[in-house]
């Protein structure tokens, strides 16, 4: 029989018979198969299983060495020094995404260190012996205390190094009660702590002391090359351990283009996974996870990820009361309609809108197919509509309408506002604008997704891209509020304030009367751009005279 290799699948299930196959094995290579802790070497052969698979795809270049800026050279040898000052035996190793991002040649400046012995904020404080010894004047250092029952397990501290911020907490190991999922903290090895990481590419160290890479699982780097999203232990313990590595997963494939390990996927869609998701992370936490998704440069697959893996409704869950009920199939739609949008933001350029106003846009496009969703606040007794404002965005197609019967159709509310067509079509694109300020262009590209408004996500991608077609609209519109001088218009000061209409209105006091005068006047100025106070007032008196006349 001829031999098999090390990464035939049909060797690895027969090898998968043996609970702790030995280590001296002849076809297991030395230098790259780790010490394992408990219940590790199954995940092992699994892993070796998926990266044959992954081989097939182009390898990510890795770096063999991290190379460290002029900055970085400093704050490491301040620490160094540190240790010797205090003839301290600590190691110190930088932890988790710089390392990763080093190796990948991309710059990083969140800077996490592992101390070995001691905790972090003991450790600060042998820094700021050091710096006092040498007549420095001395950090403050926060402490960031651990938060069990929100899966925060480590008190870190914070230290600001040459203007750098430096957060310093010691290894770890855990151990678990029988029926508890919060672990009882102790200090471990470096390689303990490697396995608690989420995933192994994150598991790298960077240790100062020896300037060396350390890949104390023995899978972080080969991991980084072959592009695998893959946890160190058994996925579904790993996401019990923090559900909130589940979303850590799904960012980490999106951002770098990762494969999603299949045991993975299976465990984060486990409903014991969901639940506690759900009930253990906060909404806070959750949130920071999907703005950093909604911020990347991979967005639409982040939410793909999220949608495929069911856990859609876990991150933007609604209120049970909420109205009308969720029909199967929302979330791909959901999906659906963030990827048209963002289609149309790289057809027409994406630096056209700042981080804040892409990453609104995006929430905007998602949550577009929820817009007529409600639900009631019992404590406040209102009907609070998930996005009121978005049916508002429709009124900006009639600034670049040119039918002129579809402007007069709208109603200014106001009998004395007799302008032209043309001043009618600035005072309503202007009011809007006003409302959404300098979001107005996000606003305007969501509102390319409401031609036409279909309910079926299947529906939806077949006829969505006329692209062509939206991005001229879009150009039509922005053009046409540039041609009426609106941008920046919210930042225009109203011509006369609340003493001058009581003037002008010859009241004694403010009152009902003068608060729709405001509105009024405004009106009027975005009708008249170039007009004056004088001009204001004597249009407000004119038009009391009138309505005294009718009455």
């Amino acid at each position: 029989m001829a031999a098999l290799p090390l990464t035939s699948p049909r060797l690895l299930v027969s090898l998968q018979r043996f609970p702790f196959p030995p280590l001296d094995l002849p076809f297991f290579p030395q230098p790259k198969f780790p010490t394992f802790l408990p219940n590790q070497r199954l995940g092992f052969l699994r892993v070796v299983c998926c990266r044959s698979m992954a081989q097939s795809s182009t390898a990510v270049h890795v770096k063999e060495k991290i190379d460290l800026t002029d900055k970085e050279k400093k704050i490491f040898g301040l620490l160094v020094d540190a240790l010797q000052h205090s003839q301290l035996k600590t190691q110190l190793r930088v932890a988790g995404g710089w390392v990763r991002d080093k190796l990948l040649g991309k710059e990083c400046y969140d800077i996490d260190i592992a101390v070995d012995d001691m905790l972090g904020r003991e450790f600060c404080e042998k820094v700021n012996e050091y710096l006092s010894y040498t007549g420095e004047e001395e950090h403050s250092i926060s402490v960031i205390q651990s938060n069990p029952d929100q899966s925060k397990h480590l008190e870190t501290a914070r230290m600001r190094i040459f203007d750098t911020w430096i957060d310093f907490a010691n290894l770890r190991s855990e151990t678990y009660a029988e029926n508890s999922r919060i672990p009882t903290m102790k200090f471990g090895t470096a390689e303990e702590d490697a396995y608690r990481r989420d995933l192994t590419i994150n598991s790298l160290f960077y240790n100062i002391n020896t300037d060396s890479v350390e890949d104390l699982t023995g899978r972080g780097l080969e991991d980084l090359r072959y592009g695998m999203i893959v946890t160190p232990l058994p996925p579904k313990a790993t996401f019990l351990d923090d559900p909130l590595r589940v979303l850590r997963a799904i960012r980490f494939g999106a951002r770098f283009g990762f494969v999603l390990d299949e045991e993975l996927k299976k465990a984060a869609s486990d409903a014991e996974v969901k639940a506690a998701l759900a009930d253990k992370i906060s909404r806070e936490r959750i949130g920071h996870e999907i703005d950093l998704m909604m911020s990347g440069n991979h967005p639409v697959k982040a939410m793909a990820y999220i949608c495929d893996l069911h856990l859609f409704w876990v991150v933007f869950c609604l209120p049970d009361d909420s109205e009308p009920a969720v029909v199967d199939g929302s979330d791909r739609l959901c999906v659906a309609y963030m990827d048209a949008a963002w289609k149309i933001l790289e057809a027409l350029g994406c630096s056209m809108l700042s981080d804040d106003q892409r990453r609104l846009y995006l929430y905007g496009a998602l949550l577009l197919p929820l817009r007529k969703s409600v639900y009631t606040n019992r404590k406040a007794k209102k009907v609070i509509s998930l996005h009121s404002a978005s049916e508002r965005f429709i009124c900006l197609s009639l600034i670049a309408s040119s039918d002129d019967s579809e402007v007069v159709k709208t109603d200014l509310e106001e009998e004395s506002m007799d302008v032209p067509l043309s001043s009618r079509r600035r005072i309503l694109a202007g009011l809007l604008l006003r409302q959404i300020k300098d979001f107005w262009r996000a606003a305007l590209l969501i509102s390319t997704l409401l031609y036409p408004d279909v309910d079926d996500a299947e529906k939806f991608l077949a006829q969505h891209f006329e692209l062509d077609q939206r991005r001229e609209w879009f150009k039509r519109v922005e053009n046409s509020i540039m041609e009426l001088d609106l941008d920046n218009v919210w930042k225009v000061k109203p011509l006369l304030d609340g003493n001058a209409i009581i003037n002008a209105l010859q009241v004694k006091q403010a009152g009902p009367e003068v608060g729709e005068w405001h509105k009024k006047v405004l009106k009027w100025q975005l009708a008249y751009p170039s007009g004056n106070a004088d001009e204001c007032i004597d249009w407000i008196r004119q038009s009391q005279a009138k309505r005294a006349k009718l009455e």
